[in-house]
């Protein structure tokens, strides 16, 4: 978690609060909307209720604008009627800026994007949903002749970057490229989390979880039990991992997140007042 900003130290040796985010206008698909300075388009389209697909956006991660369904249409009063392709989830939102988010070249330049998706995964329930919503029932491409589940939104490498084990990246090129550990070996930083595995929106990533082991990336892990409850709930690998790194006691992973929000309770229960 990142530490809170600091108040500015001015000149006369005062303090200045650090101003809060101001409110910028904009008009999306004709309705006037109000959002906060620093959201993307993306984000103020959700919180007006308009829908925009996207393959690769997650809130708990940067945006990657990989997947370029969020693309959308943007101009200005002053442009005389010109207008500008931009991915949604990277184009911070501008006072006065005019959003069209379903214009027909959109809708096109979407169509031809999901064609060349259904090519490399024919037989992904998610992106043949997300092409027959563009009128696209079959790819006009030559189908891969290997077909995968793996649309490269790059979730998976994103999260296990940025949570600091870097197990997992975007191997080779064209047709071949694919998410894999180096080499394509056991990944020596894969503590068996399962986040790869659970943020991917189509179920690629494979994995076989039981009370005793979990295997993923063709690693093995021990599970670690809850000793109130006996539940296996994280891999060894993962409490001596986040116990070195947070500084946290290893005993604290030892019990499950179910019976510490129990034993939370119980012992708000027993403070005067409640």
């Amino acid at each position: 978690m990142a530490a809170p900003a600091l108040p500015r130290l001015e000149a006369g040796g005062g303090a200045r609060t650090p101003q809060a985010p101001r409110p910028v206008t904009m008009v999306m698909d004709g309705r006037k909307v109000r959002v906060r300075e620093g959201s993307s388009l993306l984000q103020a389209a959700r919180e007006a209720g308009i829908e925009i697909p996207t393959l690769c956006h997650h809130p708990a991660l940067e945006p990657w604008g990989a997947c370029r369904l969020c693309i959308v249409d943007i101009a200005r009063p002053d442009w005389n009627g010109t207008r500008k392709m931009v991915t949604a989830c990277m184009y911070p939102v501008e006072d006065g800026l005019l959003v069209f988010t379903a214009t027909e070249r959109v809708q096109a330049a979407r169509k031809d994007l999901l064609d060349l998706l259904l090519a490399r995964c024919p037989d992904t329930p998610l992106i043949q949903r997300l092409a027959r919503a563009h009128g696209l029932l079959q790819t006009s491409y030559r189908p891969s002749p290997e077909p995968t589940d793996c649309i490269l939104c790059g979730l998976c490498t994103r999260a296990c970057d940025q949570l600091g084990f870097s197990a997992i990246s975007m191997v080779s090129r064209g047709i071949g490229r694919e998410v894999a550990p180096p080499f394509k070996q056991p990944p020596a930083d894969c503590t068996g989390c399962l986040v790869c595995a659970r943020l991917c929106p189509t179920g690629h990533i494979p994995y076989e979880t039981s009370d005793r082991t979990r295997t993923i990336w063709g690693k093995a892990f021990a599970m670690l039990t809850c000793t109130i409850c006996g539940a296996a709930h994280i891999t060894v690998a993962q409490a001596d991992a986040w116990a070195a790194r947070a500084g946290v006691p290893r005993a604290y992973f030892e019990t499950c997140d179910a019976c510490k929000r129990v034993a939370t309770a119980e012992t708000m229960a027993r403070l005067p007042g409640c």
